[in-house]
């Protein structure tokens, strides 16, 4: 593991997406695995300001994001494609048939599974996968378990979780209780990983994930495996390394 100390959010936001940017550049039909949730939002942002300059074009990028609610409208301003699409793909030059999530309006929950693990094997893997990390240390949903899950998969979201992703709702009770999200092995299998933790919150789960030991009860603990990841934290995230 590699650790980029940064000084703040901002700091942290222009570093990852440094790291985005250099992998668009020098493999412009590059394969992102790509995150939902408050800590991208400023790498997309920084993102979206060089392609407005003209400094990025990801008109050959395909993206393939780790998860979706499962029963939420793709419009629904709650949905993560929706998330994707206002926060980042509504404003940069991706082709839309090019950006993937899972389908959260798919019942058959084996079916959706099966489809997404299909669409990531057709991309012949991920080049460079995001991640952000959560309070519990579940990355995508993956969340604390007795076994590393595989593919994708669907999970009955944790109640740290939910009370965590209550603030987006209107109230709790308006969580989803479920979401299909990709699998530890898919995740892994990215050439490359980079993960964006901020916040004096996550300091204590993130010294788990560095130093502690590699255990489904912390899922993001296996990426101490990965042969390329790098954590690119603030002052305050890293407060406890």
């Amino acid at each position: 593991m590699k650790i980029c100390r940064t000084k703040d959010y901002k700091d942290l936001s222009r570093k990852a997406a440094n790291i985005i940017r250099a992998q668009v550049i020098m493999k412009p039909d590059c394969i992102l695995g790509l995150a939902t949730g408050s800590s991208p939002v400023g790498t997309y942002e920084k993102l979206i300001e060089w392609y407005k300059k003209g400094d990025l074009d990801f008109s050959k990028v395909t993206s393939i994001n780790l998860d979706e609610y499962k029963g939420l409208q793709p419009d629904n301003s709650q949905s993560y494609r929706y998330f994707m699409n206002t926060n980042f793909f509504d404003h940069i030059n991706i082709e839309k048939s090019n950006t993937f999530v899972p389908d959260g309006l798919e019942t058959d929950s084996e079916k959706a599974c099966r489809d997404y693990d299909k669409i990531i094997e057709n991309c012949n893997g991920v080049d460079l996968q995001l991640l952000g990390l959560g309070h519990n240390g579940h990355i995508g949903f993956n969340e604390p378990s007795d076994v590393f899950p595989s593919g994708t998969h669907c999970v009955d979201l944790t109640p740290s979780t939910i009370n965590a992703n209550k603030r987006f709702f209107d109230s709790e009770a308006d969580v989803p209780r479920q979401a299909y999200t990709m699998g530890i092995r898919s995740i892994m299998l990215a050439k490359k990983i980079v993960v964006v933790v901020s916040g004096r919150e996550k300091a204590e789960i993130l010294k788990k994930v560095v130093c502690g030991p590699i255990t489904p009860q912390v899922p993001a603990s296996v990426l101490q495996l990965h042969g390329d990841v790098t954590i690119v934290a603030d002052e305050a995230a890293l407060s406890q390394l």
